[in-house]
């Protein structure tokens, strides 16, 4: 996309959200259109991006607004049936029917009888058969691989935005996560569980991981915390700031 399109886009995304121009979200509390915000913020135009625990191609997702507006991305699911529709609706993107772990190898999928509730922890698909509402329908064999493998093997440059969706898992793949080598510009991760009792709680200890690797807690929708790397924040407001004085110059 040339500089010119870029400033378009940029320049339309900040006059819509200024005006509050309606806007379709197919996330669970619209977070697809506040990370969409962001990335117009940081001047990025088609978004790549890495979905893990995609789920389904529309419905609750973090990433087909993105893939809606021309972008492309690897969208992880390892329940067999959900790929089937990733592959009629979203054919520009790779569907990787894998799980995320700390290591490589093969590791059992819990399906349960709601399907965005499916697991690799054993404990966690126990404990929602438990309350009684789930149950275990079957277990099959996953082949697994790390976030880092992925991010490897299937992007050029590092994505600009990461969802991470996996019940159970999220914390696992973000203590697994190579800061060093690869920087998203934005993450979107669940960081709210269910408790024995049927209550809810935020696990902080994800968004602490998030700040110590220096990314922003730009906003918390409850269910999720969207993170901002903030070297790439701070430059590109630095340069707005710059921008306003030289104009009033």
């Amino acid at each position: 996309m040339g500089l010119v399109s870029r400033l378009r886009r940029r320049l339309s995304h900040l006059a819509n959200w200024a005006i509050g121009s309606e806007k379709v979200s197919y996330a669970q509390c619209g977070e697809d259109l506040i990370v969409d915000y962001v990335l117009a913020v940081l001047d990025v135009g088609q978004v790549s991006y890495l979905d893990i625990g995609a789920h389904h191609p529309r419905y609750l997702s973090n990433t087909y607004y993105f893939y809606r507006q021309g972008g492309r991305g690897v969208c992880v699911e390892p329940d067999p049936n959900a790929l089937r529709a990733f592959k009629q609706v979203r054919p520009r993107d790779i569907c990787l029917p894998v799980g995320i772990g700390n290591v490589p190898g093969t590791a059992d999928l819990f399906l349960m009888t709601t399907s965005t509730l499916n697991t690799f922890s054993r404990e966690e698909a126990e404990r929602y058969q438990a309350y009684g509402t789930e149950q275990i329908e079957r277990v099959i064999p996953v082949e697994i691989k790390t976030v880092n493998q992925v991010l490897e093997e299937y992007f050029e440059s590092v994505p600009d935005f990461v969802s991470i969706d996996v019940e159970g898992m999220d914390l696992s793949i973000l203590k697994g996560f190579d800061f060093e080598r690869f920087r998203p510009k934005v993450f979107c991760v669940e960081t709210l569980t269910y408790t024995e009792d049927g209550g809810e709680e935020k696990i902080s200890e994800l968004q602490s991981i998030l700040q110590q690797n220096d990314y922003l807690i730009y906003a918390d929708t409850y269910i999720n915390t969207i993170a901002v790397d903030r070297h790439a924040w701070t430059h590109r407001k630095l340069l707005q700031a710059c921008k306003r004085v030289s104009t009033r110059a």
